[in-house]
């Protein structure tokens, strides 16, 4: 692929690039040699599952691969245990061995959803840390001070306030650090939160005597609320690994504005399309909710198929457009001692029934107006259900649905 057209792909949906000119001069050298860029992007496997917010980097990552660079996707099984302290505003809990490796299995299965597997190198950061002698980490922290580190935003505020920061915490972007100067990479990628870590990278390979890793910053995707960073404590998240139906059913339901900033972080729908869209939405030439059901589809596509991302589309307007429910319901049969006089709390029988987590959030869900029984909303939370032979259909939020009978 000729330089122009690389740049044009790498750049696409990136926050910051330090710097183009050493890109460029890393991608003209990579041409002149016939030699692929080393690519490194590092995921810790703090929680088991991939949601959309990670794919904003494996899709950049796809396409360093689409343009002939070779990836090396860095699970920090080691820098997992103490976990990242970036934008925390307190002392990480640090995860066994165990439970690390536990999550680093599912992210092996889940990346080749997106990136090609013929040019991914998974590599363990551990394979090397685990090799270190405490002479060698001694070592590692002269390469920076307290005052540096203190510089960070949330180290910083963290100190004003008093509040505990661990010596192991300082250790973190130096380790990260350290992974780009074991694999040489030639580019580094992370959110933007990620920038102070990527730049420790780029100081490490200086000295170590190594030409400075490219450094790109990608937006943090923002989630299913349009407000907060896509996260699965906050619940705003999409799992590529939910059900289809799930996936299709979450991209329909986040704003117009957020819709745009997923086209183009998300999919390979070109720039100038995108633009186009936002014009004929502005203008009334164009419903957006067409586009965000284009967008639902393809988000299925990628993380199923066609022929599921078909489907999903018809049981939404089913549900949604028809106000019909989804033809897969689970069939709850409620047994006679849950019942008093053949009736039973609303809270208990949505939990029966595997619509809610917690009894909280049925209660905030039928004060909110989103519970429904064949088709009658539920105000009351101390609402009485009679259970008898006859399925009843319960609707929990937008897209839970459960039948129930004796």
């Amino acid at each position: 692929m000729e330089i122009k057209k690389q740049l044009e792909l790498i750049k696409r949906g990136a926050v910051e690039i330090i710097s183009e000119k050493d890109l460029l001069d890393k991608l003209h050298k990579s041409q002149k040699e016939n030699k692929p860029l080393k690519i490194k992007a590092g995921f810790d496997p703090s929680a088991p599952d991939i949601h959309l917010g990670h794919t904003v980097l494996l899709k950049k990552l796809r396409d360093f691969q689409d343009a002939g660079h070779t990836v090396y996707f860095l699970i920090g099984d080691f820098t997992g245990r103490i976990g990242d302290p970036t934008g925390q505003s307190a002392m990480r809990k640090q995860l066994t061995k165990a439970e690390v490796m536990e999550n680093a299995k599912t992210y092996e299965k889940q990346v080749f959803k997106v990136l090609d597997k013929e040019k991914t190198k998974v590599v363990f950061n551990s394979q090397w840390f685990d090799k270190m002698s405490p002479a060698d980490m001694l070592k590692l922290t002269s390469h920076s001070t307290v005052a540096q580190m203190l510089v960070r935003d949330d180290f910083s505020k963290r100190y004003k306030e008093q509040k505990p920061i661990s010596m192991i915490e300082f250790m973190y972007p130096l380790l990260q650090g350290y992974d780009s100067v074991v694999l040489e990479a030639d580019i580094e990628l992370g959110g933007t939160d990620q920038k102070f870590n990527l730049l420790v990278g780029r100081d490490l390979q200086i000295a170590y005597g190594q030409s400075p890793q490219v450094v790109i910053t990608m937006p943090l995707l923002v989630g299913t609320d349009g407000i907060n960073k896509m996260s699965k404590s906050l619940g705003n998240y999409v799992g590529i690994n939910e059900l289809a139906k799930d996936i299709f059913g979450k991209i329909m339901s986040i704003s117009d504005d957020t819709m745009y900033l997923y086209y183009e972080l998300l999919t390979n729908v070109p720039l100038d399309e995108i633009g186009a869209m936002k014009n004929e939405a502005k203008e009334g030439k164009a419903n957006p909710k067409d586009f965000k059901l284009r967008l639902a589809g393809l988000m299925v596509e990628q993380y199923y198929n066609k022929e599921e991302a078909k489907k999903a589309k018809e049981e939404f307007e089913s549900i949604f457009k028809d106000r019909g429910a989804p033809k897969d319901m689970p069939v709850i049969e409620i047994s006679a001692n849950k019942l008093k006089d053949g009736k039973i709390w609303i809270v208990e029988l949505m939990e029966l029934a595997g619509l809610i987590k917690t009894r909280g959030e049925a209660r905030r869900l039928i004060e909110q107006g989103g519970v429904e029984i064949s088709n009658k909303k539920i105000k009351d939370i101390n609402f009485q259900v009679t259970v008898t032979k006859e399925e009843l259909i319960i609707k929990a939020g937008k897209r839970q649905f459960a039948k129930v009978h004796r």
